[in-house]
Order: structure tokens, then sequence, then C-alpha cells
């Protein structure tokens, strides 16, 4: 009998192993496509705050289910960051914890993963940045200890993804594509955070008054949309148009602008060229704040300052550079 209750609990057991093997994570192409997808994201995230990239992949692809969630569809929160007290931002309903739980929401993904970085930096997880950002077990299991989750299980699903997707190659990247990170998906940002007003200031008189440059946002005037970054407004040149026949357009004297954007007033423009409205700033937005921008193939100075709307000589002062410094590939500047 005593042999029997032996046999009867080792198959038990084998059953219960054989049914924790078959819920283990397996490979998918959903999830290698939101890696593909992000991955530069989670290195530049890596270089700005030491949050391991293989950690941000992982906890992004567990809680977003690879992007499909409600919360990522929805809202653009890959991470399950809730509102918390302080969160002035955007906000999304969903049943959780609680029925109607308050959820962060974001204008994109990038600025998920941002916050997610910015939140790990709070006191609660303040101990993981002991550890090196190639100890990926350790911040899974440190996660865990600290609250990320509440599933016991967490901290070794993060493990398993990150093995079965060897998201910890990334760990020890020191470049990344920042046209995935990157005009492209910069601009997108930028763009998906336009802000539209509505109505039109009344004239206290009889003469015509002028529309100011906030009033335009999201208007397309002639031939352009206006939009707002870091605290400007800018259009997007059409192929061979110049500085004057933008100037028509946006009611801004065509030398007024070649000065804002540091160009000579003849200058011929290039299709998707940003043309500032107004003065560039002495530094980049504040969410760039000990980020350090990766030189591309072909960037110039130039190129760059554009990028984040920043004056080009701010560009070369802030990063303590000669004026007939030439950027190259995988040169790391500061925009803050």
């Amino acid at each position: 009998m005593k042999n029997m209750n032996k046999i009867l609990s080792f198959l038990i057991l084998l059953a219960l192993n054989m049914m924790q093997a078959n819920a283990a994570i397996k490979w998918n192409s959903a999830y290698q496509n939101y890696i593909n997808k992000y991955k530069d994201i989670a290195v530049e995230q890596m270089q700005a705050y030491r949050v391991p990239a293989s950690i941000t992949l992982a906890q992004g692809l567990l809680e977003s289910g690879a992007g499909l969630s409600r919360l990522a569809t929805k809202a653009n929160n890959h991470f399950g960051i809730k509102c918390h007290n302080g969160w002035s931002g955007g906000t999304i309903y969903v049943d959780d914890d609680i029925k109607n739980d308050c959820f962060r929401a974001y204008s994109s993904a990038r600025e998920s993963f941002v916050d997610h970085s910015k939140f790990l930096q709070g006191n609660r997880y303040k101990s993981l940045f002991s550890l090196s950002t190639t100890d990926y077990k350790g911040w899974a299991r440190g996660l865990k200890a600290c609250g990320y989750a509440t599933n016991p299980q967490y901290a070794e699903k993060l493990i398993e993804i990150i093995e079965l997707y060897k998201l910890y190659q990334f760990d020890t990247q020191t470049t990344y594509n920042a046209s995935n990170v990157d005009i492209a998906g910069e601009v997108k940002d930028i763009l998906g955070r336009i802000k539209k007003t509505k109505g039109q200031t009344k004239a206290k008189d009889k003469k015509k008054t002028k529309k100011t440059k906030t009033e335009q946002l999201g208007r397309i005037v002639k031939n352009h949309t206006i939009y707002a970054y870091n605290n400007n407004t800018y259009i997007v040149a059409q192929r061979g148009e110049t500085y004057r026949s933008v100037a028509l357009d946006v009611n801004v004297g065509y030398k007024a602008l070649a000065r804002y954007n540091e160009r000579d007033k003849n200058t011929v423009l290039a299709e998707g060229d940003i043309v500032y409205l107004q003065k560039k700033a002495k530094r980049a937005e504040r969410k760039y704040k000990g980020f350090l921008h990766t030189v591309m193939a072909g960037q110039s100075m130039y190129d760059i300052s554009q990028l984040y709307g920043i004056r080009l000589s701010s560009l070369y002062k802030m990063n303590n550079l000669p004026d007939d410094y030439m950027p190259r590939v995988g040169d790391r500047l500061r925009v803050y």
C-alpha cells in the first residue's frame, strides 16, 4: 500500500511538472515583432536611466501582451503603471485590482517607455540600481521583491522571456538605431502631441487682428499644418520651397524664418525639413534631461539641433565642443 501511495504521489508530481512545462511561454511572432519594434527604445532607456534593456522589453511584453492589450492599444500604456498620487497626465479606467482602476495614458508608446524608466527611479526600486545592468535575474527578482507585480511567478516569467528571446544581448549594446527611437518615431510623437486650439481672438477694434501662433496650432494654413514642439511651433517643408514661400503661408517674415532656423534666407528647402516659426530654445524638452543622443550616419550638428528644436550654438556649448567639431557615427551628445 505504501508503495502504491509513493507511485501515486510520483505520478501526481510528474503530472504537475508536465502542466507547468506546458504552461511555459513559447516563442511566437507577436513577441518577436514587439522586440524588433521597441528594442532600440529599450537600449536608449538603459543608457539614459540604467534600467536593463532586457528587463524593459520583458516587462513590456508581459504587461502589454506584446502591445496587444487594451491598455497598450487604447492608452499606449505598455507597463501597467497606475495613476498613483501626483499623476497629472492622461488616464484610462480598466477593471483590475478594483473596478474602474485608474491607469496612466500616454500619447505614444515611447512616452510610456520613458515614464517606466522614471517610475523605477522611485525610492521603492532604489535598491535595484546597485545591480549591474547585465544582471537581469537580479533585476527580475528584485522587481518582484519590491512589489512591482502581485503574480508570484512574475520574476520567473520575466527571466523565461529574456532567455527564450535572448533579450540579454541588448544589455551589453552600446549603440542603437536612433531612427527607430527616432526621427521617424520622434516626429510621430511630436505630431501625436499636437495641441489644437479652438476659437479665435475677437477684435476689440475694427482692425483685423492676426491669429497668434498658438491659435494656429493644428490648423492648415494654406499649404501647411502648424505643429507644436519644445515651446515652439513649426511646419514641415515641401520639396523646393524656400523661406520666402513658407513666409507667405505662415505670416512670418522670411528673413526672420531663416534666422530662427539658422539658415541663409535664400536656402532652398528639402522635402521634410522642419521650419521653426519662432526662435529655438537653448535646450531640448525636459524629458531629455540625462539623455544622450547617439549620432547616426549622415547626421550633422545642424540636423540634431533641428530634431530637438534647439539652437545650434547651444548644442555645441552644452557639449563643450569647438565650432569646427564634426560629429561621428556613434558619438553621444547632450541635448538638455
